[in-house]
């Protein structure tokens, strides 16, 4: 059965430390704005970001159930636990909270890794979560100007301070995130080329 907003707000809030739904509170706010801004729907915007974390402090043995034992993307028991929420809170949107709508569920899905083809709601509630307000690590106030100039730059940015961290510590990277950065960078210099060859206007003059 599908949930009212104040319903998932309260089953989803029950299911994370305080610190945790004030990050979520923050990223509903900076989807709502990006959907604004770049012309996205900012009610499914915010849809996905409240439920985006739901399944963030889950025990790692549920979460690896839930993804082993429904079919899911069993690829991601072999990278970081941390990637596996992601998965996990897709399932619950879908089969928990009765969200239908196939792009949010997937914002929800690929919030932490991107993908390839982000659609735009992809792209909003991913990079909400990098920018949000409480955010604070190096790096994010370069993140949130590249936000203010196209969402490419910025998720671009956001998977340059992630990648880093993983090189810095020697983990393991999804390659879906390394395949997301690249088609990224391949629509900026695809929309670029398409300014470039646009023809200037004649300017003929009184």
């Amino acid at each position: 059965m599908r949930h009212t907003r104040e319903q998932l707000i309260e089953d989803v809030s029950s299911q994370m430390p305080a610190r945790r739904w004030q990050h979520t509170l923050g990223v509903m706010q900076s989807a709502i704005e990006l959907a604004e801004r770049y012309g996205a729907d900012p009610v499914r915007a915010e849809l996905a970001a409240i439920v985006h974390d739901v399944a963030k402090y889950w025990p790692v043995q549920r979460q690896a159930a839930v993804i082993a034992e429904n079919g899911l993307n069993t690829d991601l028991l072999n990278y970081d636990a941390p990637m596996w929420h992601s998965e996990v809170g897709a399932y619950v949107a879908e089969h928990e909270y009765g969200i239908e709508d196939r792009e949010i569920i997937d914002a929800i899905r690929y919030h932490t890794s991107g993908r390839e083809g982000m659609t735009l709601l992809d792209k909003i509630v991913c990079l909400a979560d990098y920018i949000e307000p409480g955010r604070d690590f190096p790096g994010v106030d370069l993140i949130r100007k590249k936000a203010e100039l196209s969402l490419e730059e910025g998720l671009i940015a956001g998977f340059d301070s992630t990648l880093r961290v993983l090189v810095e510590r020697g983990q393991t990277i999804f390659p879906t995130t390394v395949l997301a950065r690249n088609d990224l960078i391949r629509q900026l210099a695809e929309r670029e080329q398409a300014r470039q060859s646009k023809p200037v206007a004649e300017n003929k003059g009184g």
